[in-house]
């Protein structure tokens, strides 16, 4: 009779736990929902604002200086980004023409597809769109908005009550395809391949991260030959991992550079070092007083590691610094004898 009770109670047990681990392990493959409604791209962009806030004491972001047109917008959909947008996806277009190809098409210029996440007011977006359209489509039920930006077309799409899409690709197939993929049932194996070939690699519980093929050829990436000589594709991701119901005390910070072989790499990685190295010679120059506590906790667990064609650089950010960073002091603005260098904040864009 024990046998009979317990059996029911150890198989549920196990249910959960085969649960739990299939969840943790299709978390390490499956992008955030907001980038896998994404067209295929040669770059992606993530931000989880919404954790940003909760690791900044739950406060706002930072205000930023409003021009007139954006406190257009905001007066007239009561949307404020930095306030209202919790997640936010970018696809990152290069032009065909450039050395490898790019998805951007013919477009001479980089282009964008994003997905944005957040507490809209759907009615007040949409008005506000057909207001300054140039023509609406209505696609699958979604009114897609051609609206010119400068002298570029960018298509808008209201996805849902909490989601919008934007693009300025030259092809009107990439917001369509964005609509058609937001109707489906949403799933773990989706998303572009160049994006869930890479993701792996991104940290759980990233705060941002970016995945982009770099070729120090293209004209708009010649500062990369720096570091890279060949192309490459990189990995970078802030995660912020904490026990439960508790903010973390640092993010992590991972870049990782898949490089076509070992030796260049190797070349990658020697490069890197004599940055850091340059970097370190700095600080010790400024000298004790000048150099924030912060700061230089994030130098000293800098690492760089080389594992066959991939070079990996860690480090810890303290959340205090993130927190100087939101509140606009410059580094070092709390410390008892000030930086001898002039007091600058840039505010975010």
């Amino acid at each position: 009779m024990r046998i009979r009770r317990t059996f029911p109670i150890v198989l549920a047990v196990l249910a959960i736990v085969a649960a739990v681990t299939l969840a943790v392990e299709l978390r390490k493959i499956a992008p955030p929902e907001p980038v896998r409604l994404l067209p295929s791209a040669d770059g992606f962009f993530y931000l989880d604002l919404k954790t940003v806030r909760r690791a900044n004491s739950g406060h706002a972001l930072p205000q930023v200086t409003h021009d007139p047109e954006y406190e257009r917008f905001i007066q007239q959909t009561g949307v404020e980004f930095e306030r209202d947008l919790d997640e936010a996806a970018f696809a990152i277009h290069y032009p065909a023409s450039w050395p490898g190809g790019g998805t951007g098409g013919a477009s001479p210029e980089v282009c964008f597809s994003e997905v944005f996440e957040g507490k809209f007011q759907s009615q007040r977006l949409t008005a506000y769109f057909r207001q300054i359209s140039r023509s609406v489509e209505n696609y699958h039920s979604v009114e897609i908005f051609t609206i010119p930006v400068e002298n570029r077309l960018v298509r808008a799409a209201v996805l849902s009550a909490d989601s919008l899409a934007a693009s300025n690709h030259v092809d009107d197939a990439v917001i369509k395809g964005i609509v058609d993929r937001s109707q489906r049932l949403a799933s773990p194996f989706g998303g572009p391949a160049f994006l869930r070939q890479y993701y792996k690699n991104v940290q759980l519980a990233s705060l941002a991260w970016v995945i982009a093929r770099i070729d120090p050829s293209s004209p708009a990436l010649a500062d990369w030959s720096i570091v890279f000589a060949r192309p490459a594709t990189v990995v970078v991701s802030a995660s912020a991992l904490s026990p439960l119901h508790l903010l973390p005390e640092a993010v992590r910070l991972r870049a990782e550079a898949f490089a076509q072989s070992e030796a260049g790499a190797s070349a990658i990685a020697e490069k890197v070092n004599t940055f850091l190295l340059m970097a370190r010679s700095a600080e010790v120059s400024v000298g004790t007083h000048g150099t924030d506590a912060d700061v230089k906790a994030l130098f000293d667990t800098l690492k760089v590691k080389q594992e066959g064609d991939r070079v990996a650089v860690t480090a810890s950010m303290p959340i205090a610094f993130l927190h100087k960073i939101f509140s606009g002091s410059p580094p070092g603005a709390n410390e008892a004898i000030p930086a001898p260098s002039s007091k600058t904040t840039e505010e975010p864009r």
